[in-house]
């Protein structure tokens, strides 16, 4: 057997999947940001003529996936497995979209870092020979968060200054063995790293320590620098989770010139977003639109996505746990 796992927590592909599309699928506010010329489609009200904000959601990854299947250019039929997932209980979102695309279908749930984690298994079933295209979906809803994981938006709650606005928004990739496109190389999977966090209003905190374990294990395993990569992105930490890690990377001598974070560059200030983006869709959105087009105008030749989640629950939040992090990397390559 040839053993694809190198160093602690790093897999290397010998059959890299080929990202044959991609397309994604935001809300107003996030056409309106910097990044808005990137999305394939953007909605006109976070609610679209559906009945609600948890019924937008599912209609939203619908056409993510389904223009993401179009611009591949091949068959639903032909797509081995689905890969979903979002930030709702249950994953209700993913599951009610997968009733609808009628694929074989793997649900996942890694909050925040959902978008990582499924280009990683995607990958890892192309590359074991358990499929040949492999469908890949992830959402996220500013409205039915805010609704599940705080307060329901119409008491007009204050925010924290750390808190982050989830992205109202879907992304979706087609991920295949072969065809035109960039590669998913290698793929390193987090472990939980949790210190004692428990304000859910300051999410960036509790995710940066896992995201550094994973970037660090991720350098050692790899035997590379930051000068190995055009561009390394975090999922959404945000303004105060990229500088937590920022600091936490240097004490382990790391110094970073080309670190960004979605979270941060898909709202601008005069936005209001506080602490930056949050939620699944905000990788998904910023990696499908923008960074899928800076690799193929050959601006970036290889890229390491770095899926950041927080794993708390409403639940957990009010029994008064601590909110675990995780950070998925994935690499990506011209």
């Amino acid at each position: 057997m040839n053993l694809k796992r190198i160093g602690n927590q790093t897999v290397v592909f010998s059959n890299p999947s080929v990202i044959l599309s991609s397309y994604s699928v935001v809300g107003p506010m996030e056409g309106q940001g910097p990044l808005g010329k990137t999305f394939n489609k953007v909605w006109q009200d976070n609610i679209n003529g559906n009945t609600s904000w948890e019924v937008a959601e599912t209609k939203m990854l619908e056409e993510a996936m389904e223009g993401a299947v179009k611009q591949s250019q091949i068959k639903k039929d032909e797509i081995d497995y689905l890969l979903a997932g979002d930030l709702l209980n249950q994953i209700i979102s993913a599951n009610f979209a997968a009733r609808t695309m009628g694929i074989p279908f793997i649900g996942l749930y890694g909050a925040c870092s959902t978008m990582a984690l499924s280009m990683s298994v995607g990958t890892m079933l192309i590359d074991g020979g358990f499929a040949r295209k492999v469908l890949v979906g992830v959402s996220s809803h500013h409205d039915t968060a805010e609704r599940q994981y705080r307060l329901p938006t119409e008491q007009g709650g204050q925010r924290a200054m750390s808190a982050q606005w989830t992205v109202t928004g879907a992304g979706s990739l087609v991920l295949g063995q072969s065809g035109e496109g960039p590669r998913i190389t290698a793929a390193t999977i987090g472990r939980i790293v949790d210190f004692g966090e428990t304000d859910a209003n300051n999410m960036g905190a509790a995710m940066a320590p896992a995201v550094a374990d994973t970037v660090i294990n991720h350098f050692q395993d790899m035997n590379r620098t930051p000068e190995d990569y055009d561009l390394i992105i975090s999922g959404d930490l945000g303004s105060v989770g990229l500088n937590l890690t920022q600091e936490v990377l240097k004490k382990s001598g790391l110094h970073f010139q080309n670190f960004s974070d979605c979270g941060v560059l898909i709202y601008d200030k005069s936005q209001d977003a506080h602490a930056g983006a949050s939620g699944c869709g905000c990788s998904a959105v910023v990696f499908a639109g923008h960074i899928m087009e800076k690799i193929k105008s050959g601006q970036y030749k290889r890229v390491l996505l770095v899926g950041s989640g927080a794993l708390h629950s409403p639940t957990s939040s009010l029994q008064g746990e601590s909110i675990p992090g995780i950070g998925h990397a994935v690499v990506i390559e011209a």
